[in-house]
């Protein structure tokens, strides 16, 4: 990737988180409790930690590609940044809520580096904190009403739920084939999972949410779909291989996170089904243990064996082609994001979605 379409990329992420986090801080507070239920002074320790915890994921921050894409395909379409903000500040919450209950399903060291919230405090702390910013999201989506409208603000919120409830349901699986060792994993599976947890929640879903504030048609809301389903699985295959292959320029320490949770990534059912004799009885045997029983020896050669059986290379490759579907279908057919600079700021985020190191 050029390197300096790569800065490019990044500040156009940068200007974005900028926007959204600025919106977002003024909900990460107390709201105006009744009177009888005013939080007593000799209680305001306990509520400054209970903001402290709840707050601290959102505080990290993130990359902001989800509120970035949202906005985006909003104001290529001609949409106001006031217009979008909000509900690119929920679609980041939402980030922060199910990333915290996702570290506890899958018992994560790290997020964003720094220990996960259940590690810094106790999962009961840290699903309690999720909740809270669930319960955020809602409020700001609810705040809509006042900027787009009822009939608008109802669309919005009728969409999140459709990428929340597809979202859950590819988690319910990928829990359910880590719990049962699932071993023969073919493309298709790992296209079913990803497709819930990145294709949809990560791209098509931003997209669609900041082109439904634009006013788009329903051939045009189809078409943005079929992009978003594209570059989401490059999203989701350079995660994969990101985990064996990067620290995430330093945000992680831990190496091959996804083989120890025992994620179930391209990466691995390729593996799986072209290793052969022991490599194969070897693989089995590290896959049937818990996190906590593999070693980093262990996983160190299940990340080993991926390169010699090429499963890395099989996962680029996959990765480029639909990242030229991606691109085909955005210079065909997206030709209604038209306007400029954002939408070169949007393209140069295909790029970078494939060539990113974080």
């Amino acid at each position: 990737m050029d390197k300096n379409l790569y800065i490019l990329a990044l500040g156009t992420l940068e200007t974005h988180k900028k926007l959204v986090w600025s919106e977002i801080k003024k909900y990460l507070k107390s709201p105006n409790f009744p009177s009888e239920f005013k939080i007593p002074q000799k209680y305001k320790d306990l509520e400054n930690f209970h903001w402290k915890v709840t707050n601290e994921y959102s505080e990290r921050k993130g990359k902001y590609l989800r509120p970035t894409l949202l906005m985006l395909s909003n104001s290529c379409m001609g949409g106001s940044n006031e217009e979008a903000l909000k509900t690119a500040a929920a679609m980041q919450l939402s980030e922060d809520w199910i990333l915290i209950h996702d570290d506890i399903e899958d018992d994560s060291l790290e997020r964003r580096g720094k220990p996960t919230l259940h590690r810094m405090y106790n999962p009961p702390l840290a699903i309690n904190s999720g909740d809270s910013i669930h319960a955020i999201m809602w409020k700001v989506l609810f705040d809509n009403l006042s900027k787009l409208g009822l009939d608008k603000s109802q669309k919005i919120v009728e969409e999140f739920y459709s990428i929340m409830m597809r979202t859950t349901l590819g988690q319910t699986v990928d829990i359910k084939w880590f719990t049962e060792n699932k071993l023969n994993l073919t493309d298709e599976d790992w296209y079913f999972v990803a497709d819930s947890k990145s294709s949809y929640y990560t791209i098509a879903g931003p997209i669609r949410l900041g082109a439904i504030i634009a006013d788009a048609t329903p051939t045009q809301l189809q078409l943005l779909t079929k992009f978003g389903l594209q570059l989401g699985r490059v999203f989701q295959l350079v995660d994969d291989i990101l985990d064996v292959t990067s620290d995430f320029k330093g945000l992680k320490k831990q190496v091959g996170n996804d083989i120890f949770e025992g994620k179930r990534t391209i990466l691995l059912g390729h593996l799986l089904r072209v290793a052969g004799g022991k490599d194969k009885e070897k693989l089995t045997f590290i896959l049937k243990k818990s996190r906590n029983e593999k070693t980093e020896e262990e996983i160190l050669w299940v990340i080993n064996k991926m390169h010699e059986y090429k499963s890395v290379d099989y996962a680029r490759k996959l990765a480029r082609k639909h990242k030229e579907k991606a691109e085909s279908i955005f210079d065909n057919d997206l030709k209604f994001l038209s306007k400029k600079p954002e939408r070169q700021e949007f393209k140069n985020l295909i790029t970078f979605i494939l060539e990113r190191d974080h």
